[in-house]
Order: structure tokens, then sequence, then C-alpha cells
């Protein structure tokens, strides 16, 4: 009997780097809400893209949810353009010893 891999959220599982994986949540996470935002205003692509200052082309990735597409930087950058408050939070955990 094989023993179950549990993981703290589905990046942990699929990215090869817990670095890779803190990037990935935190993108994701930024791209739920911008998607929110923009559903919740009844905005269309170009509105948003508007407001963002982006391309209509990169609103339907961001709706589409294309995580690879997109850096935390461009992410924050929207986010604030579109009067979002966005922070990084940071909690610790147990550093594994070699």
């Amino acid at each position: 009997m094989t023993e179950q891999q549990r993981f703290t959220s589905i990046w942990d599982a699929i990215e090869d780097t817990p670095q890779q994986a803190a990037s990935m949540r935190a993108r994701s996470s930024l791209m739920m809400s911008l998607t929110e935002t923009i559903c919740q205003q009844g905005m269309t692509q170009a509105q948003a893209a508007a407001l963002f200052g982006v391309t209509q082309p990169r609103i339907s990735d961001l709706m589409r949810g294309r995580v690879n597409l997109f850096s935390l930087d461009a992410l924050m950058d929207m986010a604030a353009a579109a009067g979002m408050a966005p922070t990084i939070h940071v909690t610790r955990k147990t550093l594994a010893h070699a």
C-alpha cells in the first residue's frame, strides 16, 4: 500500500519547488479577485482593459485563468489600477533542516 501525500494547496502538489508554488498561489489569488471585481461591476472586457491599463486580449487571458501568462508585478499593478488594495500576507513555517 502506498502512503498518500497531503498538500496545502493544488500548487504545492503540481509545482516543482515551494517557491514556484508560492508564486502561483499569490498570482492565482490576485487573478480570482480581479475576475470577481470585473464580474461584480458588470464590466465588459474592453472596459476592464481600459481601467487596468492593458489590452482586451490580456483581460481575456485573465478571465480564462491563464496564470502562467501573468507576473505577480503585473497583477499587483492591475489590482491597484482597479482601486483595490492588494497586500501580501506572510506566514512563517518551520524550516526543515538537512
